[in-house]
């Protein structure tokens, strides 16, 4: 059983490692929302936070509270209010809030505060500061609705959010912001975990919530045939708020959708929705390659991008050293003339730096990829990987169910982000056909969704 757990045990840990390095000084704003703490998930959240701070990550927490707050009104017998998609707060629901947040605050300092042997807490030592970091004004009186003491963030204080950071700590922030002449203000958790990483430019924000992401096909049902969209492009993303009804409840698509477009617009690169339902799911969205939810990333669309006739001099100039070496099959300047439209680059300056071709198979539900290529001026900085992603969202918006590689050079870079080994006769008909057997290609599947 021993030798068995270390077998499995090693790889993943040497796979993760590389993440461990990129995230070290890394800022994280997460944003839980309150459900997730009313379903008990606090415990976990808890000690996944701190083993990431414990790797050298700097966390950003803001915790919601809805659920507590509706609570608390139905105990006081007050119906909970909302409009256009937020709570509208009179001196009742103020008072609830209130409640709410300090009981809260209470109950994730003491998640902090464990320290039993044999848990993931043991040996952990995490201060958690919190306080008046969010000034706030009023939503005011919006088509006829006055939402009292409903606020918006004004003004984030950087500078001491900094101090705080860099001292080692975790902040803690209540969606609650102040005024500056004292008057308390209810805010959406979702608007202060934006506000605040756009204005530290956080390397990420993340969203734990009642939503499992995005789906592939987003108006239509969930299901095992349409499974979630692990990474849609800013300008996809924008595209497909645009065609979505305005969020009323958290549960609706563009709720949280809207938050993640406006911090990668303001400079977030990448924000994420992960559902608080899977155990682990922070860890699963931020250590492991394909992630569990849905991110939105700002990848500088007018860089990664479909190539075009104009475009083939610069593939050619891109991938001849490596058809010179054997890395690649030698292809024609014709040939990629024809096939110009199946090829996807990054361009930097007018130059292309990467590039990798699809080309399906539809009878066989799969496609191959083809050509994938770094310039070595740019290769260990991700290239590599923005490519790979970008030919998997091509294929899956085909309705292909996996894509292949043929490689002699490359099997463990493919291997380490999801691609098996197969044999050849796992080729469909039309590709087996143009196999070279002299060439002992290895060939490598992923499947997608």
């Amino acid at each position: 059983m021993t030798s068995v757990f270390n077998f499995t045990f090693v790889p993943w840990f040497r796979s993760v490692a590389p993440y461990i390095h990129k995230f070290r000084n890394q800022t994280f704003v997460v944003g839980i929302a309150g459900e997730a703490i009313a379903a008990g998930k606090l415990q976990h959240l808890a000690q996944d936070l701190a083993m990431i701070q414990s790797m050298g990550v700097k966390i950003v927490l803001v915790h919601g509270f809805r659920p507590q707050v509706n609570e608390q009104l139905q105990a006081k017998g007050h119906a909970a209010k909302y409009s256009h998609g937020m709570r509208i707060t009179d001196e009742v629901a103020l008072d609830c809030a209130q409640e709410a947040a300090g009981q809260l605050r209470y109950e994730i300092e003491a998640a902090f505060s464990q320290g039993l042997p044999n848990t993931p807490m043991a040996d952990s030592t995490v201060r958690v500061i919190s306080g008046n970091f969010i000034t706030a004004r009023p939503v005011g009186i919006v088509d006829g609705v006055d939402f009292q003491h409903s606020g918006l963030v004004r003004k984030v204080d950087i500078a001491a959010i900094t101090r705080v950071l860099d001292m080692g700590a975790l902040l803690l922030l209540s969606p609650f912001g102040f005024s500056p002449t004292g008057e308390a203000f209810n805010l959406a958790m979702e608007e202060v975990a934006t506000s605040v990483a756009t204005a530290l430019q956080a390397d990420k924000l993340i969203f734990v919530t009642e939503s499992p992401g995005i789906r592939v096909q987003p108006f239509e049902p969930a299901s095992d045939d349409n499974p979630i969209d692990t990474e849609l492009p800013l300008a996809d993303a924008q595209k497909l708020l645009s065609q979505l009804p305005p969020p009323k409840q958290p549960t609706d698509a563009a709720f949280y959708l809207q938050h993640c477009i406006k911090a990668c617009k303001n400079g977030v690169e990448r924000s994420h929705i992960i559902p608080f339902s899977v155990d682990g799911s922070i860890l699963l969205e931020v250590y492991v390659h394909d992630g569990i939810g849905t991110m939105v990333v700002d990848e500088k669309l007018e860089s990664l991008r479909e190539a075009t006739v104009e475009d083939v001099g610069g593939i050619l100039q891109l991938i001849e050293p490596f058809e010179k070496d054997g890395t690649l099959v030698k292809r024609s300047r014709t040939e990629i003339e024809r096939d110009v439209g199946n090829y996807t680059i990054i361009e930097h300056d007018g130059v292309i730096f990467a590039c990798a071709a699809l080309y399906p198979y539809p009878e066989a539900k799969t496609a191959e990829m083809a050509a994938l290529t770094v310039s070595p001026d740019v290769q260990g900085q991700g290239d590599g990987e923005k490519v790979l992603k970008r030919v998997e969202q091509r294929a899956k918006a085909a309705g292909l169910e996996s894509i292949f590689v043929l490689t002699t050079r490359a099997t463990h870079w493919f291997l380490k982000r999801g691609f098996a080994l197969v044999d050849p006769d796992w080729l469909p008909e039309a590709r087996k056909r143009k196999y070279n057997w002299d060439r002992k290609s290895q060939v490598l599947v992923k499947k997608l969704g």
